[in-house]
């Protein structure tokens, strides 16, 4: 079943928001546009979002600030915002979560 369009603008939109040096959570989008179980849809679409025009998807990384696995720029994109990454590989999630 394709999905709608207007979705998946909705889910980019709230993507577009992260600011610069900032992450968020796949679940944390998905509450943003009022869909709060659908954390696995948000990382379906961005998976996709190349199809739709540049968004800063490398912000986006699941609760425990994991980035997305086969995706190893997406480390060096958040590095180069100033992110800092834990000893075990996630982001500080504290530190660098998005406050809405």
């Amino acid at each position: 079943m394709p999905m709608e369009e207007s979705l998946i603008y909705e889910i980019l939109s709230a993507v577009e928001e992260i600011p610069e040096g900032k992450v968020a959570s796949y679940g944390q989008i998905a509450r943003l546009i009022g869909r709060e179980k659908n954390a696995r849809l948000v990382g379906k679409v961005l998976s996709m979002a190349y199809l739709y025009g540049s968004y800063p998807c490398h912000r986006v990384v699941n609760h425990a600030g994991r980035t997305a696995p086969g995706w190893k720029e997406q480390r060096c994109l958040l590095e180069s915002e100033g992110v800092k990454f834990k000893s075990n590989g996630c982001v500080d999630m504290k530190k660098y979560q998005w406050k809405i």
